[in-house]
């Protein structure tokens, strides 16, 4: 039994012979399937390449020992198959076939991986393209294991690579977005790439008209700004990019090609992605588009896009789409004509013919291969069907020795025969699967579905499985299926974290036991069913939320669970953890494995940081909460990445698998791993799952990512272990057998009786619930009879229906007491209302939930204050974008913008806003004007020097003059330039510019740059001076507001006195003029009503009742101002403006009738009318004086605002006069830049060209060593041909002088021999192949060449055999004459050999010759390219842009009769006419002065002569004194005594040096002293001991001499010579012999040389003499 433990002892021999093999491999293709022969194809999966035998469907599998397959190649004439792998620096390995034998190995520079292989047809050639980073092309001569060359193009991703198969020179490489034909060029043994890029046209099939880039011969002139540039010069570009730029808007969609196919004709076919075909000319490489024939639409009205894939066939091309259609092109000439092929299941991914083009392989999307065979019934049969995705899950079905079953993610299952891997049947789920499983009691499988079902299959019969039954366990998907090891129970892991547990018996209706809860995310599930055992341990492996470790959750089922589900699980199908025995242990490290022993005792772990597994100890005793497990044992896994582990079926082995792809064995005691296969590999992700047969003989290892199935048996095993496993699957296969047939009984009963499997789902959906409950739980309850439910859901409504039928009437009574508690609140409410305000309660003091109302007033203030949150920050980002534009616009100015508007006209004045320079705009413009000083200053004193020198015997004081006038001149040079050509009217502002550069002295860039500086610098100064005036108009208008303010004063009081109703004229400044009022918000501006918080509201209030009591209290009594008021009219004075309002009051009895009237009241009427009348005049006179004030104050407000109007016209004339100004000095700014940027387009074409010159120089360079090259290789070849030429010649010639000594017949009769060659037969070729094969007629390759050699060899075995000797002659002369022809034979074929390579080296010279006269061209046309822009650049630099101001009618002209051509004319200012002519006649006076002075100089001569003398002898006197003096002695002590002034102080501070250094050399004496002491007495002590080794030595010395004299006592005794000696004696002589044939060969050396120069000298005279032009 496989629960004991055996001995290791035992096990030693059988773990170490124990090896698996690869018994066949199931896969499908992924690349392009190819042809090996005529009757095998082949193709990559995963690390294997699979052969299918057409005709036998038998295949052969090669393994890759270096991980996955990368591309396959094939070549059909030396059966050999290349393919590459996937490591880093991949390799390509070159197998034969059917041997499977490797060839050779191919390594290259490729660092990731080759995307691309392609033999040629002909010779021992392949073709590979890589990848990133390289994008290397390469043809190797895979026979020699050599590449012959290689090229490089970055970026290019190509997706289609062939040879010519007519000339295996040509290479076609296609990407979608270019096709480049390479061609290799071949000299003897160099070769040469050379690419040739086909000009595609564009998208609507026109063809573009590409333009030279580099030499434009089209660019318009332009006589006023300049040459015309390219534009790239433009743009700026100067290196190889500048080749092919083009601009945005110049560049055109192209055709995309998405396959090719060449012709016999060496023309090429290309498909495109919008719908054209192409033909490509083989030799002018020109592009034309076939036209489409438009006739009817074939089959069903299908139109016909985009080629997939073409080949080649006679009259036309097979085509096929995504449509599932192979099409057929018949072309002709320009035209090509679409008929419908045949049809297969899916689109059309590639097609190929076989070598005799009798099949057509046709490989889908999918990678099913169907073969269409030609013949007079035609025929299209399915080699390989793929399956429908790679495999997600495999399993064995029961036993595990005839079948087994795959699953993929579309929910196809599929079973394959053991034997040989061919598939039996089919099924489909039509649903997303995950995972599979297969029963080992019953032949049933189950698959998981994403939707969380569970379906089960019937596999009774192999060749047609069915589905019988499903289940919906819940809406999560099914992520584990697992069957213990005696098929008891199925438990089913999904993602929510919950394990049901089925019934694994078909008799029982797969029952749902239960579920169990374990921690999401479930990573593995292991289960122990022992034969004797009436339990099964699970185990579930879970990581711990948020943390680094792992936990394991143990529980045990009971055989009888199906008997005691109902008390083991709760109502809602929930297991109990006590009555389960649920455990829970924790691991403080992650584990991505786990599995439990048999003896449930110890648990095996996979790391899954470290490349561990561990083995850990279970507690025997039982725990309550968590407990934590610690490692036990621990061994390396020597796997990468996280990997599984699980148990074999006798539970002896540990299976580890990985990301690595390796398959490990080991023993589960020891945990030494005893077999590992690498079947898989991390590029394909590894290993998705391992399954091993019941009896342990068969294991299925399935791909993760690689859709590879490989099956595995063992090659050896151990007997032990053999016996183990076969004991193990007895025993279990005994047990389980009887209930297999049950069960497989049970299935033959219920196929006849369907209904009994119904799915358990459907049972409880037509159930109707007809319970007496309220409306409210009826709406609980209602189920949608239209939709299935979970079985998890389904228990959940019935423990909910279970409780509510128990506590319906208990539901009720409360709902009632609710209702009358609701009534009796809303009672209270309503007399609550009714109540005072001191006894009245808060609404909420009758809430009885106050925790709800707190919930729903918390969720609202949340809700309030992420609204105010974010308002708040879309506020701030208001805010925040605000203060960006008002720094950008308002802070960062240093002068604000703001406007002047007059006050009665429209008339508005803006300043100029002006920014603040930066530091380094004001060091650019001191640096400018620190070195216009400096020239200004060096011109001066030029011309200082220059007028000094002609002008010397002037007076000084006229000099002097002369200088005061210069120093003006210099102050005001350009300033007494008129404006119309200084260009500008800024001078009219006060500005100098003295400093700037006349305008036709503008020639340099720095001079440029300089000028921009100054004009900018004159810009801002323009704009000083402007807004200063500004600023002084609107402080006067300031002044004038406020004084009309204070007018208005008056003016409204007047016409308050007058009572007149005109409107006061109170002028504003608007917000344009003041416009930092925009910046600030008023209160009357806002809207919207402010937002108050309830306690400033209070506190406002307060304030307001605090002040007006305060104003109250503060007023006092308010008598003294009634009575005030009663009496004087509330003024204590009348004054003069109150007139007008005086009013005289009537007498008492005016109100009686006049007769009535005494003579007092008469008296006093007459008084009052007095008063009155003189009343009216007072007012009179005063109304008067007050219109007069009232009109002249308004007068004098009218003239100073019309002053103050015409100030701002004439300031707005100043305005545009500066802007005038501005705008000048811009333009010339702007003419500036321009001529700089044409400037710097110039300078960027003439790099450009040099750069290009110098690439093309140095691939002329190249061109010249190519040449030379293949002219010595030529004339080295071709002297070896004349070589090889004569011999054949001179064995012609020699023939009858070595058969001179038998008779002349016969001689003749042998030379009719010699001349006569066998014939060799061509190959066969039947007709109807002939036919059919376009490529018929292939060039010769190296293989054929050998084959004719090799039948012309076994030809002349046949003509020298001795029945072909003629009668009479010697057969000694026979043999002589057959070697002597054999050699003539031989040497012709090398003849022929050798010229066929010479022809093809003087066609690879003659090439070479055509590329170097090419680039001489090119580098001519750069020289006169060159010589064009240095003209056109200097032309530029002369011909400046000036700057005119012209007054209006300078340039009209009255009689147009009178212009002329002034091409050759230029412009002169007549100023300078004019100082030139001031110049002649300063320079005439002059002269005439300078000839009066010579008259006078020639009378001095004389006496100057003589004054020389003297001075002459008087030189030599003194001469002589100073050489006496110098011939003194004075030495350095005096010179320094006589020089230093302290000199008794320096000699004093030398003498104190110098006694400090003699004090610390004295002291550095000392102390070496004493150092060498110590050290002496170390080598005393040292000697003394030396002395006695020397003793002990002298002792054992004489010893030794005494036993060496009495052993050469004994030599010379015997008489022997000593060995030593006799080896030295010998290894003399050798050494003699050695230098005395060293100096032989020498001496011959210096032979052959002498005799290798004369040969030469002799050659070189039958030579003519090629000099180089």
């Amino acid at each position: 039994m496989a629960q004991s433990r055996e001995p290791e002892e035992r096990q030693v021999a059988a773990l170490d012979s124990a090896s698996l093999s690869v018994r066949w491999v199931q896969g499908f293709p992924k690349q392009n399937v190819h042809f090996v022969n005529d009757s095998t194809i082949c193709y990559a999966s995963g690390n294997f390449v699979i052969f299918i035998n057409i005709e036998t469907k038998k295949k052969t599998v090669l393994q890759s020992m270096n991980g996955i397959v990368g591309v396959v190649a094939t070549n059909i004439p030396y059966e050999v198959v290349a393919f590459s792998d996937r490591k880093l620096k991949p390799l390509i390995y070159v197998y034969n076939f059917p041997e499977l034998t490797r060839r050779t190995k191919l390594r290259g520079n490729v660092l990731l991986d080759y995307t691309l292989l392609s033999f040629s047809y002909c010779g021992t050639y392949l073709a590979s393209y890589s990848s990133l980073p390289e994008f290397e092309l390469a043809v190797w001569n895979w026979e020699s294991n050599v590449i012959l060359c290689k090229k490089s193009q970055l970026g290019v991703d190509v997706s289609q690579m062939t040879f010519n198969p007519m000339n295996w020179h040509q290479l076609c490489l296609s990407s979608p977005n270019s096709v480049t034909v390479w061609t290799v060029e071949r000299s003897n043994e160099e070769h040469i790439l050379k690419a040739k890029s086909i000009k595609l046209p564009m998208e609507d099939g026109s063809i573009f008209d590409e333009k030279d880039l580099i030499f434009p011969s089209s660019l318009p002139k332009d006589l006023i700004y300049g040459p015309v540039l390219p534009l790239s010069a433009i743009a700026g570009l100067v290196g190889k990019e500048a080749e092919t730029f083009r601009p945005k808007d110049d560049v055109y969609p192209l055709l995309h090609p998405t396959m090719h196919c060449w012709t016999p004709t060496n023309d090429l076919y290309v498909g495109c992605e919008e719908g054209h075909l192409l033909v490509i000319n083989g030799e002018s490489w020109k592009v034309t588009i076939l036209n489409k024939i438009e006739d009817r639409l074939p089959m069903g009205e299908r139109n016909f896009i985009i080629p997939a894939t073409l080949v080649y066939q006679k009259e036309g091309v097979l085509a096929s789409g995504i449509d599932g259609f192979v099409y057929s092109f018949i072309i002709k000439d320009s035209y090509y004509k679409v008929e419908d092929f045949l049809q297969v299941e899916g689109p059309v991914e590639h097609l190929m013919f076989s070598p005799s083009y009798k099949r057509l392989l046709i490989q889908t999307d999918k990678g099913s291969v169907y073969i269409y065979t030609f013949g007079e019934e035609p025929t299209l049969n399915k080699t390989l069907e793929a399956c429908d995705g790679k495999f997600l899950s495999v399993d064995f079905i029961t036993p595990g020795n005839k079948h087994c079953v795959t699953l993929t993610h579309s929910g196809e299952v599929c079973i394959w025969y053991m034997e040989d891997g061919a598939c039996a049947s089919r099924i489909y789920l039509k649903t997303s699967a995950t995972v599979l499983a297969c029963s080992p009691s019953s032949l049933s499988a189950v698959v998981g579905t994403v939707s969380g079902y569970v379906h089960f299959l019937d596999l009774r019969d192999a060749k047609s499985p069915q589905a019988v039954h499903k289940a919906f366990l819940s809406e999560s998907s099914v992520q584990h299926l697992l069957y213990d090891q005696r098929g008891i129970y199925l438990l089913v892991g999904t993602s929510e974290g919950h394990i049901f547990v089925i019934n694994a018996n078909p008799s029982r209706i797969f029952q749902i036991l239960g579920f169990v809860e374990v921690g999401k995310d479930i990573l593995q599930i292991s289960t122990v069913s022992l034969l004797e055992s009436d339990v099964v341990e699970v185990m579930v492996l879970s990581p711990v939320p948020q943390t680094e470790k792992s936990k394991l959750e143990i529980f045990t089922l009971p055989r009888l669970l199906p008997q005691v589900s109902t008390s083991i699980a709760d109502q809602r199908g929930r297991m109990i953890d006590e009555l389960i025995h649920k455990f829970l242990y924790e691991i403080e490290h992650t584990l991505s494995s786990a599995v439990l022993d048999f003896q449930s005792k110890r648990v095996y772990g996979f790391c899954k940081e470290v490349p561990y597994i561990c083995s850990y100890l279970l507690p025997e005793q039982t725990h309550r909460g968590i407990c934590i497990l610690k490692p036990h044992q621990k061994v390396q896994s020597k796997h990468y990445g996280p990997g599984m582990l699980s148990l074999s079926p006798h539970g002896s082995w540990l299976i580890s698998r990985a990301k690595c792809g390796t398959l490990c064995i080991r023993d589960i005691y020891t945990l030494e791993t005893f077999v590992s296969c690498r079947s898989h590999s991390h590029q394909g992700h590894g290993i998705q799952s391992v399954r091993i047969s019941l009896d342990g003989q068969n294991i299925l290892v399935n791909g993760r990512e690689d859709g590879t199935l490989v099956y595995l048996r063992w090659r050896q095993l151990g007997g032990i272990l053999t016996t183990e496993t076969l004991d193990y699957c007895q025993q279990l296969l005994t047990i389980i057998s009887n209930a297999m047939e049950e069960e497989d009984n049970y299935f033959s009963v219920a196929q006849s009786d369907s209904s009994s499997l119904r799915s358990e789902s459907q049972h409880s959906i037509n159930e109707n619930v007809s319970l007496s409950i309220d409306s409210s739980q009826e709406a609980l309850l209602q189920v949608d009879n239209t939709k299935e439910i979970p079985w998890i859901q389904q228990k959940n409504q019935e423990a909910l229906r279970m409780e509510i039928k128990l506590f319906s009437n208990k539901r009720r009574e409360i709902k009632t007491g609710m209702k009358e508690l609701a009534k009796t609140i809303l009672n209270m409410m309503e007399e609550n209302e009714i109540v005072d305000n001191i006894a009245k309660l808060e609404p909420r003091e009758f809430g009885l939930d106050l925790e709800e109302l707190e919930r729903l007033h918390d969720e609202s203030e949340e809700e309030i204050e992420k609204i105010k949150k974010d308002v708040e920050m879309y506020n701030l980002a208001k805010r925040y974008l605000a203060e960006l534009i008002k720094q950008e616009c308002w802070d960062s100015m240093a002068v604000k913008g703001r406007a002047l508007k007059c006050f009665h006209i429209p008339c508005v004045v803006e300043n100029f806003p002006m920014k603040e320079r930066t530091d380094e705009e004001l060091k650019k413009l001191t640096r400018v004007l620190q070195q216009k000083k400096i020239e200004t200053e060096c011109l001066k004193l030029r011309k200082e020097i220059v007028e000094f020198q002609s002008t010397m015997t002037l007076v000084k004081k006229r000099h002097e003059e002369d200088d005061e006038e210069e120093k003006d001149d210099v102050a005001v040079k350009d300033t007494n330039l008129p404006n119309y050509m200084f260009g500008s009217q800024s001078t009219d502002f006060g500005i100098h510019a003295s400093l700037l550069s006349s305008q036709l002295e503008l020639h340099s860039r720095e001079e440029k740059i300089n000028q921009i500086i100054l004009l900018k610098d004159i810009i801002y100064k323009v704009k000083i001076a402007f807004n200063n005036e500004f600023d002084a108009a609107y402080k006067q208008k300031e002044f004038e507001i406020a004084r009309i303010k204070e007018r208005n004063v008056r003016i409204q009081e007047i016409i308050l006195d007058l009572e007149l109703e005109e409107p006061v004229w109170q002028p504003e400044f608007d917000d344009y003029e003041k416009p930092e009022r925009i910046l600030v918000v008023e209160k009357s501006e806002i809207t919207a009503q402010k937002y108050v918080k309830p306690w400033q509201k209070v506190k406002a209030e307060l304030t307001t009742i605090r002040e007006t009591e305060e104003g109250l209290l503060s007023r006092g009594p308010d008598i003294r101002r009634r009575a005030l008021m009663d009496m004087m009219g509330g003024v204590l004075e009348v004054k003069k403006e109150d007139i007008l309002r005086m009013v005289i009051p009537p007498p008492a009895f005016i109100a009686k009738p006049d007769a009535l009237w005494s003579e007092e009241e008469k008296k006093q009427f007459k008084e009052y009318e007095k008063k009155v009348k003189d009343l009216n005049e007072e007012r009179d006179k005063f109304r008067k004086s007050l219109e007069a004030e009232l009109r002249k104050l308004q007068n004098s407000i009218q003239e100073s605002t019309q002053n103050f109007d015409d100030y701002l016209k004439r300031l707005f004339e100043r305005r545009v006069k500066a802007e005038i100004v501005v705008n000048q000095e811009e333009l010339k700014i702007n003419n500036l830049i321009f001529s700089l940027l044409l400037d710097e387009e110039i300078n960027s074409r003439e790099t450009f060209l040099n750069n290009y010159l110098t690439r093309k120089q140095e691939e002329k360079n190249q061109t010249s060593e190519a040449i030379q090259k293949a002219r010595e290789d030529l004339d080295v070849y071709k002297e070896h041909y004349d070589n090889l030429l004569a011999e054949d010649k001179v064995l012609d010639r020699s023939f009858k002088k070595e058969f001179s000594e038998i008779p002349s017949h016969q001689v003749d009769m042998l030379y009719k021999l010699f001349k006569r060659r066998p014939r060799i037969p061509k190959p066969k070729v039947h007709s109807d192949a002939a036919s059919s094969v376009p490529f018929a007629e292939l060039p010769e390759s190296g293989k054929l060449n050998k084959d004719a050699f090799a039948q012309l060899m076994k030809g002349m075995d046949d003509m020298d055999n001795i029945n072909n000797m003629p009668e009479g002659l010697d057969p000694s002369v026979w043999e002589h004459f057959c070697m002597t022809r054999r050699v003539k034979v031989e040497n012709e074929q090398k003849v022929k050999q050798k010229a066929a390579g010479l022809v093809e080296m003087v066609a690879f010279l003659r090439r070479r010759v055509e590329e170097d006269d090419k680039v001489q061209q090119e580098i001519e046309k750069v020289f006169q390219e060159l010589i064009l822009l240095q003209e056109e650049k200097v032309r530029f630099q002369l011909n400046l842009t000036i700057q005119i101001l012209l007054k209006q009618g300078q340039v009209e002209l009255e009689n147009f009769q009178l212009f002329l051509e002034y091409s050759d004319a230029i412009l002169i200012n007549k100023n300078i006419i004019e100082d030139l002519n001031s110049v002649i006649r300063t320079q005439g006076q002059k002269k005439v002065t300078s000839m009066m002075e010579s008259k006078d100089i020639h009378k001095g001569i004389f006496q100057i002569e003589w004054e020389h003398k003297k001075m002459e002898m008087e030189m030599e006197d003194l001469n002589q004194k100073a050489l006496d003096i110098q011939m003194l002695f004075f030495s350095r002590e005096r010179q320094k005594y006589l020089n230093e002034p302290n000199y008794e102080t320096l000699i004093a501070l030398q003498i104190g040096i110098m006694e400090e250094t003699i004090a610390v050399l004295d002291k550095t004496h000392k102390k070496n002293v004493e150092n060498c002491k110590k050290l002496l007495r170390k080598l005393v002590k040292f000697g003394n001991q030396k002395d006695v080794a020397n003793y002990t030595l002298s002792c054992n010395l004489r010893e030794e001499l005494v036993a060496v004299s009495e052993r050469k006592d004994i030599c010379r005794a015997l008489g022997s010579e000593l060995t030593c000696e006799k080896i030295a004696k010998k290894r003399y002589e050798n050494m003699m012999q050695q230098q005395k044939l060293t100096n032989i060969s020498k001496q011959q050396a210096e032979q052959i040389l002498i005799l290798q120069a004369e040969v030469e000298r002799l050659r070189m005279k039958t030579f003519p003499a090629l000099v180089p032009m």
